[in-house]
């Protein structure tokens, strides 16, 4: 297994456990980590081609914070248009990588789960929550959309009323109005959290792997006929607002730690 710089694999081969492991930017993504989540879910991929091993794979985030905060403003602040673009396809991929992977992927989602953050978990096949988690997808008080696929995952998680309210408004939900909603399916004290994942797991490490790999790619038919499309207009529209002064206003209010003014520009 190859050593990386943003992420953990840990766990054995049957279950890899993959932290993200950036605590002191509440692991928040950049490019590097979605490029390395992508060599592993492929390698991941290759080793199940050859041993029908992992069966199933746990992400979690490193330290109690956080999942994963969002992006890193501090890469993405600055960005043109066609750079913004390029990582939002950059995430796509990662995210339908995870879909089509044959076994299942679950998110452990220990903190914050916001912008990115939330978008990566929705590329999980589910999620469990601490009590501690929070899920949000703020761009639109940044002057931006989700960008890894939130406009057309979360409606599929959600009812599509409480997914437009979160998108258009930047809503959080904390972990018991995330259960609540169908987001997560369950939610568990802080301290247990990776104890649940690997019992989840480990239900599904007994089951038949090519069973569940056939069983997962029928359950994700009737969605990748209408991501490819989707995932096209979301990175055009994430990229070309990155041309606005609200964008710019957005990402330099939250730099700054104040109220951003937009002007609709």
């Amino acid at each position: 297994m190859r050593t990386f710089q943003t992420i953990l694999i840990e766990g054995d081969a049957l279950t890899p456990i993959v932290k993200l492991n950036r605590p002191d930017k509440l692991n928040a993504i950049n490019l590097l980590m979605i490029e390395e989540l992508t060599a592993a879910f492929t390698d991941f991929g290759e080793a199940f081609a050859r041993a029908c091993a992992p069966r199933a794979v746990i992400l979690i985030g490193a330290g109690e914070k956080a999942f994963v905060a969002g992006a890193d403003l501090a890469h993405m602040n600055g960005m043109g248009s066609d750079a913004a673009t390029r990582f939002s396809e950059t995430g796509h991929r990662l995210g339908q990588l995870m879909e089509r992977s044959p076994f299942p992927v679950i998110a452990a989602v220990n903190g914050f789960a916001l912008g990115g953050g939330l978008e990566l978990a929705l590329c999980a096949d589910f999620m469990l929550a601490s009590e501690r988690a929070r899920f949000g997808l703020p761009e639109v008080t940044l002057g931006l959309i989700p960008g890894f696929g939130g406009t057309e995952r979360l409606a599929r998680r959600v009812s599509l009323g409480l997914a437009r309210e979160m998108v258009f408004s930047g809503r959080n939900l904390n972990a018991s109005e995330a259960f609540a909603a169908g987001l997560v399916n369950a939610v568990v004290a802080p301290e247990s959290l990776l104890e649940r994942a690997l019992e989840a797991a480990g239900r599904v490490r007994v089951a038949a792997p090519l069973a569940v790999a056939k069983a997962k790619e029928l359950l994700n038919a009737d969605l990748e006929g209408h991501h490819a499309a989707a995932f096209a207009r979301e990175a055009r529209a994430f990229g070309g607002l990155f041309q606005t002064a609200d964008a710019q206003e957005g990402m330099s209010a939250f730099s700054e730690k104040r109220v951003p003014a937009f002007t609709g520009t």
